[in-house]
């Protein structure tokens, strides 16, 4: 039995794939295969690329229908019912706010009430329309904007798992940064794959918040502070809710164990929007997911490793809890 652990930089951040087989130069295929294909989906989906579908969409689609490839479609209609499902708390449309707030392609910065006012005009999923006999998506106003960042890599990551099963791969871990991972099958010497989560805000090696056992299931975290800035006393991380315009703030990290890569990505998001209170939701669109939300009776920036960090959960097998 050969493994291969592989990385490839792509979506912003680092995907690696650790694989399990029997034949060395085959999982080798399999891993530039896997990679090609998140690449792929960059090129298509990325929001900053001025050459891929989702900005020509955000380019035309308020002035004509725009026709996109169907597995495309069918991926934003997955995202609007998510968004439905979650009463906006996730919401593909929230580009305006994130620009508004200065997290495109920047660290942030604190905007006006007038200018978050403007932006929230043309947020919400209401503003887009689906076409699905001609597979067009439009626009009801100029200036609404898609932004995949909160499911393109969850999305990516089935694709690539859907082509390891079709080349026949039974063990492999593939994850996409601190974000998301898909847990195939299980690695030779375990029953599952264990995956631990970091404390917020604590980057010494070894302080984990908790940890998950997965095998056949992915798991998301979304956290926001992996981009903020303060202003007047005050941390603001680039989650923003778009149900408000304004960032996230009663959770300090959102953690979701599913079946499918591409709803515990944008609902983790959902989730750390809604803090405790949106667990018995997200629980009852998926009756089997785990998940927890950690919050800081204390702090909304806990730095010190003895600070005590609340973990609120929607149950969970007790040997997946290792406290704080």
């Amino acid at each position: 039995m050969f493994s291969l652990r592989s990385s490839h930089y792509a979506m912003a951040t680092e995907f690696e794939l650790l694989i399990y087989g029997e034949r060395e130069i085959y999982l080798q295929s399999v891993s530039e295969a896997v990679f090609q294909e998140i690449s792929r989906l960059e090129a298509q989906l990325s929001f900053y690329n001025p050459d891929s579908d989702i900005s020509d969409l955000n380019r035309c689609a308020a002035d004509a229908p725009v026709i996109v490839e169907p597995r495309l479609f069918h991926l934003l209609e997955k995202a609007k019912a998510l968004s439905e499902a979650t009463g906006g708390a996730f919401d593909l449309t929230v580009a305006p706010l994130m620009r508004c707030w200065g997290f495109v392609g920047s660290s942030g910065s604190m905007p006006t009430a007038e200018a978050i006012e403007e932006a929230c005009r043309l947020v919400g999923m209401q503003h887009v329309h689906l076409d699905a006999g001609a597979y067009t998506v439009a626009f009801d106003t100029e200036g609404v904007q898609l932004d995949l960042g909160a499911i393109g890599k969850g999305y990516a990551i089935d694709c690539g798992v859907e082509l390891l099963r079709e080349y026949e791969i039974e063990a492999a871990l593939l994850h996409g940064g601190t974000s998301t991972a898909y847990a195939l099958g299980h690695p030779p010497d375990a029953e599952t794959w264990t995956i631990a989560i970091q404390r917020p805000f604590d980057t010494t090696s070894g302080h984990y918040l908790t940890q998950f056992s997965l095998r056949d299931e992915s798991l998301s975290v979304s956290a926001p502070h992996g981009k903020w800035f303060a202003s007047k006393g005050r941390r603001y991380g680039h989650v923003i809710d778009p149900r408000t315009g304004y960032p996230a703030g009663t959770a300090l990290l959102a953690a979701l164990v599913t079946a499918s890569a591409t709803e515990s990505d944008a609902l983790s998001t959902a989730l750390l929007t809604l803090g405790p209170a949106g667990l018995a939701q997200i629980g009852s669109l998926l009756p089997d997911a785990r998940a927890l939300v950690a919050t800081s009776p204390q702090s909304d920036h806990p730095t010190d490793p003895t600070e005590e960090i609340c973990l609120s959960t929607w149950p969970l097998p007790e040997a997946d809890q290792r406290g704080s």
